[in-house]
């Protein structure tokens, strides 16, 4: 199976659709030795396939639009982050204690953009709070690299020992992985089916999730990229963050196109909570597994509130297995799979092109919940989609056949980049990859300061 059709098919999607798509190939984009261009471009593609199936379905047109993949698109797209320009300052993408280090038998990759997870890896490394990297490295350079790892995961930090693929095959969570597909997908309940206002075919743009109210509790890249997504698409995005856990400022910025922002304690605001949940739509999560359990968010609590709900989640490791309820990151999923050692070099681990595990699940997580509306608008119930982040890897590394490398010439991205003023001052920054007749070339909103909207529906 090519990329696309292995995407649409863990979907759920009619084979016979993927006849309504055309791709523009283009030579050197997201250049790595593991096909990162394919899984991309299948990611970008079975999302916009879904976007114009639902737009068919709500339209009562007779064919699903025509869709549109090109590789220039989808690069620009899936180094969003880097591109993003906030008044002429580049993004900052990685702080100085996110990295690889030397240790005494291999390399630990950790992750501390956020202040407390620095504090954490500090903590852990018997440092304090504002030592430096070269006290860190010397700390972490005498211990064995599991031995870091398993010190820095207990004390709530983000650090994980560089393993080869071999290893990674052997791990208990690879095997717990390996038994999951790519995408999965549930029926929660027996729900009437909802039934979705008509849209007007003629519509300028065509707006497949006008409408629709949905509720993101996401946070870093996957979980933000999926409904930058819905909202490009017109749903009413709320992002909902805890007042004392602020995002990054770039990565809200980049993130945060097609979306409203407000904070909420679910601990005390429960009521404003379950307000906005009676009318929402859908609910996508990005917080390790479990973690939002005992604010009666799991799948199953939020539908029996909800009847009708969609719900996504989104995580690193997946539900399962032994680190099943660890935190992580695209950078650290590359360590732990092996993707580090393959991309690298014999004396220094390597990376992706891109943060592609987030960007490709991102877009898989908008495809699932896309997927979900269009087969609930049939046969009703609650529906349950969820991604890991390892599993999208395993498709990487183990699944995913390489293309032809010829293609058409790819000049760079700045074709695929724009420019707009909003209340974060002027961005540039990469148009959205998906494309198909009718449908939107751009964010109908630019991103608002973060926590800067009501939590209520618009």
């Amino acid at each position: 199976m090519t990329g696309i059709s292995w995407a649409w098919s863990a979907l759920g999607g009619d084979p016979t659709l993927l006849s309504r798509v055309t791709t523009v190939t283009r030579e050197s984009t997201l250049p790595a030795r593991l096909p990162v261009r394919q899984l991309a471009r299948a990611c970008v593609g079975a999302c916009t396939l879904a976007a114009a199936e639902l737009a068919a379905r709500r339209t009562g047109a007779p064919e699903v639009p025509r869709v549109r993949l090109d590789d220039g698109a989808v690069a620009a797209a899936f180094t969003s982050e880097r591109h993003l320009l906030l008044d002429g300052r580049a993004p900052v993408q990685f702080a100085p204690l996110s990295r690889f280090w030397r240790a005494a038998d291999g390399w630990v990759r950790t992750h501390a953009n956020y202040p407390h997870h620095g504090a954490r890896l500090l903590r852990a490394l018997g440092l304090p709070e504002h030592a430096s990297p070269e006290e860190a490295a010397a700390r972490i350079a005498g211990r064995p690299a599991l031995d870091v790892e398993n010190t820095v995961y207990s004390a709530g930090g983000l650090a994980v020992a560089l393993r080869s693929p071999a290893e990674w095959a052997g791990h208990e969570q690879a095997a717990a992985v390996a038994k999951q597909p790519l995408v999965e997908r549930d029926r929660l309940d027996t729900a009437h089916a909802r039934v979705l206002p008509p849209l007007d075919a003629g519509a300028a743009p065509l707006l497949p999730a006008a409408g629709l109210r949905v509720l993101d509790l996401t946070r870093v890249l996957a979980g933000p990229v999926a409904t930058r997504t819905l909202g490009l698409l017109g749903a009413d995005v709320l992002r909902l963050d805890a007042p004392w856990l602020p995002e990054l400022p770039d990565q809200h910025a980049d993130t945060g196109f097609g979306k409203r922002s407000a904070t909420l304690d679910l601990a005390t605001d429960r009521a404003a909570f379950e307000e906005l949940l009676g009318s929402a739509d859908v609910v996508v999560t990005g917080y390790r597994p479990g973690a939002l359990d005992r604010f009666g968010l799991s799948p199953e609590a939020l539908a029996e509130r909800r009847p009708g709900l969609v719900v996504a989640q989104v995580s690193a490791w997946g539900a399962y297995g032994p680190w099943g309820g660890r935190r992580g990151f695209d950078s650290l999923v590359q360590v732990a799979t092996g993707i580090a050692k393959t991309e690298g070099r014999a004396d220094r681990p390597g990376r992706l092109p891109a943060q592609a595990l987030d960007h490709g699940t991102g877009y898989l997580l908008a495809a699932g919940v896309l997927r979900a509306l269009t087969e609930q608008s049939y046969d009703g119930g609650s529906r349950f989609v969820r991604l890991a982040l390892a599993r999208t890897a395993r498709w990487l590394t183990e699944e995913l056949e390489p293309g032809p490398a010829a293609g058409e010439p790819y000049e760079g991205p700045d074709a695929w980049l724009a420019g707009t003023d909003s209340p974060l001052g002027r961005l540039r920054y990469a148009r959205p990859p998906l494309s198909f007749d009718g449908g939107p070339a751009d964010w109908a909103r630019p991103p608002v300061p973060w926590g800067s909207s009501p939590a209520r529906w618009a």
